[in-house]
This record gives C-alpha cells, structure tokens and sequence, in this order.
C-alpha cells in the first residue's frame, strides 16, 4: 500500500471514477449500504471470477452451489443464529445515536468481546464510563449495554400484520445453505470426503454501528468454502487450506505480503478446533480480510439434530462412520475489493505533475485497454479508432473515449487502472499500426494492427 494512501483519498476516488456510490443517495444515502458503479461491477466481477477459478474451477475436489437467500426459519435456529446471533448495543442519550459497546470500549483502549453477557460487558463499561465518548457528539451520556440481534426480518409469506408470529430471515451468512445442501451433493455429484462446496452470495446483517467505508455494510456478498472431512483428517486439510488461500492472495489477486498478515483467535466459540483471520493493512490498520476456521462437526450436527435427517457419512474403504467435521474459507467481496484498490493506489509525479494511478494486476483490471483517436474532429481517426475497439470488445473489456486531450485520458485511464492504452494518430493510417502505452511504465510502443490481438493477449496472460 503506498503511503499516501488514506481512506478519503480512497473514497473520493472510488466516487469520481464511477466504482462505488452512497446507496440511494438521492434521498440522501441508506446507512451501511453501497452502489456499485460500472468500473466497481467489473472489478466486484473479476474478484468473484478469480475467486471462482480458484476454489472451483481449479478444484476436482471442490464444487459450486448457489442456495436461496431465504431459508426456511428453522435453519437459523438450528445454527444458533436466533438465540444468538447478536452485539452489545448502548444508545447515547444526548443524541440517541446506537452504537456497538465492544467497539467504544476498542477506540479507548480496553478489550472486549462481543460474546461477553450483558452483565460482563456492562460491568466494564460502567468501570470506564469517564473514558468513552460518543462517536457522533461527544457525549458521555449511554444507557446500560444490551444484545442485540443482527439478523433481518422478513414478511415473506406472512399476511398479518404481526412479525413476531413465525418470523422469517434474510440470510445472515451464506454457509448455511452449504451445510442444509451437504446431503443433496453427496447425493448427486460424485464427490467423496473429502470435499468441498463453495458459494457466492448476498448476507444480510443488521450492523449496530456500520463504519470505514465498504469494511462493514449491512448488505454484503460472501465467498465462502466449506470443505468436508473426516475427524481424523480435519486439522490436516485446515493446514493445507490456510496455505493455499495465503497464497491466493498472494499470487492470483497481487496483493503484498507486506500488507498482510494471520491472526489467530484465542477465544474460540465452544464447538471450533482452531481459528485464524487472514488481515489487511487496511488505511484504519489491520482488519480481517478472510477468516479460515476449523469448526469440528457442531453444524451438521445440529442441523441432523433440527431436521431429523441423518448426516453420518460412510466410509466403506477404511470401514468408519461418522458425522463429517468442516473447516471453512469465508471473504468478503467488498472488503476483498477494498484491501485490491488500497494496496494497488499510487500517487507518483509526472514532469513535474502528480497522478494517482491503479495499478491492478491484469487479471483484475475493470478496463484492459482503452482505444483512443489522437483527434475527435478527424473523422478517419475516429473510424479507424471505432473499428479496433468494435473488434477488441469482443475478446476483452474495453473502452472508446475521445473525449479531451491525450494526456487527460491517459490521466483517467490510469485512475481507473486501465493496463494498456491504444491511440490511433495519423501514421496508423498510413503504416496499419498503433501506439500501445503501458499503465506502470508510461512507455510507448508500436505494435502493428494485425499483430495487436496477439501481442495484448500475451501482456494480458490471456
């Protein structure tokens, strides 16, 4: 991450160049939720694309799913989710503002856990009560901590007018549909323990106190991994899999291992073997990225347990039944979106000008080329520029802008990390040949028309 990077530098670019707006922003914005714009979807795009490739495509031992969104209620009391899914709320009397009490206790310095009960965590918040301030006015001023569910509620399929008869939920997590569809895979496909299925989807939280940009929203899409395994074998494949999601974040996203680092969770819940979060070096410091848990077999468990359905796996080769154990890969697109544009955000100084610069790894990149005409007014530039684009935008993402100077395109192209700009001037007319300028060097080159498709494929890793 270079050093100059800040969260409103980050922001306010993701803003102008069209990656990310507040949500309804007309009506002035919806807390904790987000807009992806056209250069955000490509990006959110090719994270999920990558990702995909990675623990799917790449995989003979894991597969794809994609369950509902809504699930039958059942399901997230099973997981606990109902009972307890929740944070420690205060709300600030001056201002009514809620906010999450393990978080104020955080900000001055005291450690807290949101598994704590009301009375723990109450206990050291009145200890400290001189100490915190409210976030939003500075007041001293908070009712006693209580929990708080964080799941939504629906009305789907309710025709009262009374909520709290049979409630139903929008996900909080994806992995549940993993876990109630484990034996339907099993089933059908023909995959064996060990194995895996991966999910991409939307979650849905209701976050007490939602901050630092896209970190933490209320509406949020998950990658998540939940790989089957025999008792015996689970902290064997968790190792395995710590290594090869370490490295794909390395090696398929670009990120700098200097920006991250493992953290290990020492107050485990009750049913889990081990726990470690993949971190970023976000702007506010380093904050989890993905968490990759050993989580034994509570979740089958209890969902056999609730649904009567009998989860045992059998193992005719080695002659054992059991319940499968699960170890877990679960990431965030946003906050994986977040941590690409921070670690790749550069500011560097051109003839004595400055330009902020994304400088994505290819695979990445909303826009692979742009294709330019040296002169808007010259109509045989612009044909010209218009027959290479119509063709190249079959085989890449790409973009056509003639709007304004050379150097305030390649301004805008660098902005939003575009590697290659093709600029068609008047010898391309005469000699069947561009100039190609690289994103990271700014060197230019001449590359024949006819050799173009070849030579950018190549550059692209494509």
């Amino acid at each position: 991450m270079d050093k100059n990077v800040t969260m409103e530098k980050i922001v306010s670019l993701c803003k102008r160049r069209g990656f990310i707006f507040p949500s309804s922003e007309i009506y002035g914005g919806f807390s904790a939720i987000y807009d992806f714009g056209p250069y955000g979807a490509e990006l959110e795009n090719n994270i999920k694309k990558e990702w995909w490739k990675n623990m799917v495509q790449l995989r003979d031992d894991i597969v794809g799913l994609d369950s509902a969104i809504f699930m039958h209620p059942k399901v997230w009391e099973a997981s606990g989710h109902v009972a307890g899914f929740s944070d420690p709320l205060t709300e600030c009397r001056k201002c009514h503002s809620r906010l999450r009490v393990d978080h104020l206790l955080k900000d001055v310095g005291i450690a807290a856990d949101e598994k704590m009960s009301d009375e723990e965590i109450n206990k050291i918040f009145l200890k400290n009560k001189d100490k915190i301030k409210c976030t939003n006015c500075g007041a001293k001023d908070f009712t006693e901590a209580r929990k708080f569910n964080l799941l939504v509620k629906s009305n789907l399929g309710n025709f009262t007018e009374d909520w709290t008869k049979d409630p139903v939920y929008l996900r909080g997590e994806t992995c549940q549909g993993i876990y109630v569809n484990y034996k339907n895979v099993l089933d059908s496909s023909r995959v064996k323990i060990p194995f895996g299925i991966a999910q991409i989807g939307k979650a849905f939280r209701n976050e007490i106190t939602a901050r630092q940009f896209i970190f933490r929203t209320r509406e949020f899409e998950q990658m998540e991994m939940q790989y089957f395994t025999s008792p015996d074998e689970e902290m064997k494949e968790y190792e395995k899999l710590k290594k090869y999601r370490w490295d794909y974040y390395v090696k398929s996203l670009g990120i700098r291992k200097e920006n991250l680092s493992w953290k290990k969770h020492d107050n485990l819940v009750f049913y889990a073997k081990e726990a470690y979060d993949i971190e970023y070096n976000y702007p506010f410091g380093f904050k989890e990225l993905e968490g990759v848990h050993a989580r034994g077999n509570y979740d089958l468990s209890q969902h056999s347990k609730y649904s009567g359905q009998d989860f045992t796996y059998v193992d005719q080769l080695k002659g054992k039944k059991y319940v499968p154990h699960i170890i877990e890969s679960s990431a965030g697109v946003g906050r994986t979106l977040l941590a690409v544009i921070c670690d790749v955000y550069t500011e560097e100084e051109v003839n004595g000008e400055k330009r902020a610069v994304l400088k994505f790894k290819n695979n990445l990149a909303p826009i692979k080329a742009a294709v330019f005409p040296l002169l808007k007014n010259k109509t045989e530039l612009v044909a010209k520029a218009k027959e290479i684009y119509d063709n190249f935008k079959i085989k890449f993402m790409c973009e056509f802008d003639d709007n304004g100077n050379i150097g305030k395109r390649y301004r805008r192209q660098d902005e939003i990390g575009t590697p290659f700009c093709l600029t068609v001037d008047f010898d391309s007319l005469q000699n069947n040949d561009i100039t190609v300028r690289d994103r990271d060097t700014m060197k230019q080159e001449r590359v024949k028309i006819d050799e173009l498709e070849d030579y950018l494929k190549k550059k692209l890793g494509e």
